[in-house]
């Protein structure tokens, strides 16, 4: 089972990382990250470089395809790139599965693969991907057929156990979620724009940028 997860420059590292610690254990995977070129990628910090394994020529009928998110500037290079745009449909036309984390459900979106479906991105991006013909949800996981989008950042772990579930089973799926101890106990119940501070919320849609 070939598992490949786009990279580019800019990538958000917890949009890849999350389904790669958590698909990687699948019976017969094959897992590797993929480029437009060979060569370091570096995330959207700055500060974490991740070498892809092949590129995108050399994986054109991967079983699961992943689409990691980013910041909006370098979402939308790729957006507007036709050999990411070309690879992840012809991808999704022999896929089993093609997901997406945070807003790579936008690049989804704008390769035609998520119009009239059901799907969710980063809260900010929702009225964005609307815009693509896609009918958004708060939700954190989205599965419409062979499509599964997660919402922001940290839910492409959760994406990554549900989709091993479907594939492998519950019970494999639980030890996958065991061994890597993902038993969320955040100490702030701040993680949705329903249950945060509505000044932080009103911050963020206005422009404002975490501190790092």
């Amino acid at each position: 089972m070939q598992i490949a997860i786009l990279l580019y420059e800019g990538f958000t590292a917890l949009d890849a990382i999350g389904p790669y610690q958590t698909l990687n254990p699948l019976p017969e995977a094959e897992l590797s990250f993929v480029a437009e070129q060979a060569g370091p990628l570096t995330d959207d910090n700055g500060t974490l470089t991740v070498t892809p394994h092949k590129t995108l020529a050399e994986v054109t009928r991967p079983d699961i395809v992943v689409v990691p998110g980013g910041p909006p500037e370098n979402v939308e290079r790729q957006m507007a790139n036709p050999v990411v745009l070309d690879w992840l449909r012809a991808a999704d036309a022999t896929s089993t599965w093609t997901t997406s984390v945070c807003t790579g459900a936008l690049l989804l979106a704008k390769a035609g693969l998520l119009k009239g479906r059901r799907a969710t991105s980063h809260w900010l991006s929702l009225d964005t991907v609307k815009e693509f013909g896609v009918e958004p949800t708060g939700e954190r996981v989205v599965f419409d057929g062979k499509y599964v989008t997660a919402a922001g950042v940290s839910s492409g772990i959760d994406m990554g156990l549900t989709l091993a579930g479907k594939i492998a089973g519950d019970q494999y799926a639980q030890g996958i979620q065991l061994m890597i101890e993902y038993d969320p106990q955040p100490p702030y119940d701040a993680g949705s724009p329903e249950k945060a501070p509505a000044e932080l919320v009103e911050f963020f849609r206005n422009g404002g940028a975490a501190q790092s």
